[in-house]
């Protein structure tokens, strides 16, 4: 058992899971993730069509520099380990996994 892993009082082990990725290819930007997260640990990122990701200008300004919007993990070490990201993702991009101490 982990050194992160509480006992419920219902007996059950939970053990919080830190997001550790989120697959770019399936990820449509929909924004989901980011809503449901208060721990601002997601950031909305373009990518062009080489794959290379480009800082999302707030004002919109910029849409034609990147073929799509992917969310990314930005301050991963603000995520609490809820996976409410991973709960709300239509279409199941992230990657999960317990701390190691």
């Amino acid at each position: 058992m982990s050194t992160f892993a509480i006992t419920l009082p219902s007996g059950v082990t939970w053990e919080p899971k830190f997001v550790a990725d989120i697959n770019k290819e399936k990820c449509i930007g929909c924004g989901r993730c980011f809503k449901v997260c208060g721990r601002d640990v997601l950031q909305l990122m373009g990518m062009d069509d080489e794959g290379e990701l480009i800082a999302v200008d707030v004002d919109g300004d910029d849409d034609d520099e990147y073929e799509k919007k992917v969310m990314t993990v930005g301050n991963a070490a603000n995520c609490i380990g809820c996976e409410s990201c991973a709960k709300i993702c239509p279409k199941k991009c992230y990657t999960h996994a317990p701390a190691h101490a």
